[in-house]
């Protein structure tokens, strides 16, 4: 049979586990032997298990931070079938094939796949390895909804796919390939799985081909480090996870502003146009962004040099947009052109990764003789972050440019990693491929706190499980179409599920249609798009326009850019609201963005609205996905406040609207406050700390209503506490 031969090829030349044999139990660690090794079992946490496989050496990437010494109540009773309890969870293994069950509070929660043959024997193995690889199968129920992986712009819902945990140059959001991965996903029914490792894992979800029934794990580690996570809720999933890898630091304020970026500003003079108009057309921005091409020479790039021709005094330059009160974002990434004068020195000091023979490698973006075609990716070698003398250099490098005021660098690319590649710490591209998105992040981000103001930041592209602590991502490189929209919508929820607090997209996306004699898609999105793109990415964390063509407003007509201004200005008043949300991702790793069956795993009928989210607590947002303005939402129980049309809608329910151009569905939740701050042109107008002009309170004061990341909540007498008394609360 087809599902037969596709399981046989799947196991080929793995060694089933079958037995466990019990050796002891000490400081809360269980060790049993097998015949592939020695298993170690802990409980790292309340309802956390630990399943650990230690075969080779290898080295520690600080992707774990918060992991705790192993309870020490575990207990093991060995027999015939191996039991290990510990606080509300029980593990059972059975022998003769090595199989388990685990039970939270006396039911049966997760189990080894129950796949079997006609002929009784199972289709996988439960538990199997060979000396690189390992693959680990479990049971799903029918219907069971799979949830996380990281930055993946299809469904959702996992279910049905397969996923591989392998950062890529997605060049778009079209395909199952994605630059930010995480090998940590989890169900609704309470539990999750995280794999903890840097190199490449395959997620089969309920994958037909190998089986619908199955989740099939297949890790290409010669070490197996799996954490098994139990919760009550998927905020609290989400909570263990990121007490396990991280939480996010709090970016500064003026991040929630508005960004301004093009691919790319080619001149001084264009920038400082594009400042000026913004400006005079009374248009919020905080940020502009010199991206690839836009500050340096392309052919040497990357020094960390301006280019002389196009910016002969950089520093006069960037105190001209400090004195506009415009932050500056500088483009970047982790490569060195071998035509620049600075090559020979860091490959000699081996800061550049090098090949098995010891050589440095140069990474081609296209093979010879086509290799020197395209100015700006000129062959290169790769910034080797595992030296720590080569990590300090491309840390302090960003000295000067910060100190000259400069306020973000966008790490871009780091995805590019061959596997034969090799590190100074010995380690192969296999494992430095995912891994060098977080070191690359890292060292930016500790160079930003080092010489930046006092909140770190980076605007970066590529990421890895434990990313999450160095704010902000975006999701790379989106199809200028609604299609293009939709994807980037549902990769920034699917971000959030992995851990991730804060998302943006390419407002009217990156790239249009293909113009000829272009080597990128440069068309401009139409004006419809273009603002339906621009309302849903006001409605985020954070907010870029960026593409290959120009993003700002007045180019797409005078309705486009009246509409661009009244979201913007909307948008800044969102910021106070915005910060109790970061707040509370800090504190609890819950998204900005939360999708529904994070938001709302008590109503599943919800989760098939896949484009909608809450932002925060308060909000929820139904972006328009699809011309004409239609829009179909799904309202969860409770009452819900039209903030626009200023009444209530009762729910659940499904609703369909078709929405004026002006507008897209947003809903204040009853029982939920609204902090808004003035309506100002940049954050620069703000008051120090938290500015407050008033409170929407979403229903009767006397509910006890709560912002959590602000500790705000309203009394019944009407009063906020700890906020100064010119602060309006508006009832709703």
């Amino acid at each position: 049979m087809l599902f037969d031969q596709e399981a046989n090829t799947l196991q080929e030349g793995f060694a089933c586990l079958n037995r466990l044999e019990f050796s002891s139990l000490s400081a809360g660690i269980a060790y049993f032997e097998t015949n592939i090794g020695t298993l170690e079992i802990s409980a790292p946490g309340k309802d956390i298990l630990r399943l650990r496989f230690q075969r080779t050496p290898a080295p520690d990437y600080g992707i774990l931070t918060g992991l705790k010494s192993p309870e020490p109540s575990l207990r093991v009773e060995a027999g015939e079938e191996m039991r290990i309890t510990i606080g509300t969870l029980e593990l059972v293994f059975q022998q003769e094939p090595l199989r388990m069950r685990i039970h939270r509070n006396g039911a049966l929660l997760l189990e080894s796949s129950t796949d079997r043959t006609i002929g009784g024997t199972l289709r996988l193995h439960p538990l199997a390895a060979n000396q690189e690889q390992w693959l680990v199968s479990l049971a799903l129920k029918s219907g069971e909804s799979i949830f996380g992986l990281g930055e993946k712009f299809g469904s959702l819902d996992k279910r049905g796919q397969l996923i591989e945990s392998w950062n890529r140059d997605a060049t778009g959001v079209n395909a199952e390939i994605s630059y930010k991965n995480v090998p940590f996903a989890w169900s609704p029914r309470g539990w999750g799985l995280f794999v903890h490792t840097a190199a490449r894992a395959t997620h089969s979800v309920g994958y037909s081909p190998w089986s619908h029934r199955s989740y099939i794990l297949r890790l290409d580690d010669p070490n197996l480090d799996l954490f098994l996570l139990f919760a009550d809720t998927p905020a609290e999933m989400i909570s263990k996870y990121t007490t396990l890898t991280g939480r996010t630091a709090l970016p500064p304020r003026w991040s929630y502003g508005a960004w301004f970026s093009r691919a790319y500003y080619s001149t001084a003079d264009e920038i400082l146009e594009v400042a000026h108009k913004l400006r005079e057309r009374r248009i919020p921005a905080d940020v502009l962004t010199l991206d690839g091409r836009a500050w340096h020479k392309s052919e040497t790039r990357f020094d960390f040099s301006w280019d002389p021709d196009r910016y002969p005094d950089p520093q006069e330059f960037v105190h001209g947009l400090r004195a506009m009160d415009y932050r500056l974002c500088l483009w970047e990434y982790s490569y060195l052109s071998d035509l620049n004068p600075m090559f020979g020195e860091l490959a000699e000091k081996k800061y550049l990764l090098q090949d098995k023979n010891g050589d440095t490698y140069i990474y081609r973006w296209m093979p010879p003789p086509n290799d020197r075609i395209i100015p700006h990716l000129q062959p290169s070698g790769l910034i080797d972050f595992t030296n720590p003398n080569a990590y300090a250099w491309y840390r302090d490098m960003h000295r000067s440019l910060f100190e000259m005021g400069v306020s973000v660098m966008k790490t871009d690319y780091g995805e590019a990693l061959p596997e034969d590649v090799v590190g100074y710490n010995g380690d192969t591209g296999k494992r430095l491929h995912n891994i060098y998105a977080l070191l690359y992040n890292r060292c930016v981000f500790e160079a930003s706190l080092m010489y930046g103001d006092k909140d770190g930041i980076v605007w970066g592209r590529s990421g890895w499980a434990g990313g999450q602590r160095y704010p902000v991502q975006w999701g790379g490189d989106p199809q200028g179409d609604w299609e293009g929209l939709a994807g980037s919508i549902r990769g920034g929820l699917s971000w959030g599920m992995s851990g991730g607090a804060f998302y943006a997209h390419d407002i009217g996306g990156f790239y249009g249609a293909q113009e000829k004699g272009s080597l990128l898609g440069t068309g401009m999105p139409e004006p419809e798009l273009y603002i339906r793109w621009a309302q849903a990415a006001v409605m985020c964390s954070h907010t870029r326009f960026h593409g290959t063509s120009p993003r700002e407003p007045w180019f797409f007509g005078e309705q486009a850019e009246e509409i661009i201004r009244f979201w913007l200005a909307w948008r800044y008043r969102l910021i106070p609201y915005l910060q109790g949300c970061a707040l509370e991702a800090q504190q609890t790793g819950m998204p900005v963005m939360r999708p529904m069956p994070l938001a709302f795993p008590g109503e599943p009928l919800s989760w098939h609205f896949q484009h909608q989210y809450m932002l925060g607590p308060s909000l929820l947002v139904a972006p328009v996905i699809q011309p004409g303005g239609k829009v179909n939402f799904y309202l969860p129980s409770g009452r819900w406040y039209d903030i626009w049309n200023r009444a209530w809608e009762q729910g659940p329910g499904m609703f369909e609207r078709e929405m004026p151009l002006e507008q897209i569905p947003v809903f204040g939740r009853e029982g939920s406050i609204l902090p808004l701050g003035p309506t100002v042109q940049h954050t620069g107008e703000l008051r120090a700390e938290l500015d407050l002009e008033e409170v929407w309170a979403f229903g009767p004061p006397g509910n006890g209503m709560q912002l959590p990341g602000l500790n705000l909540d309203v009394s019944p007498n009407g009063k906020i506490r700890n906020i100064p008394n010119h602060v309006n609360i508006k009832n709703l």
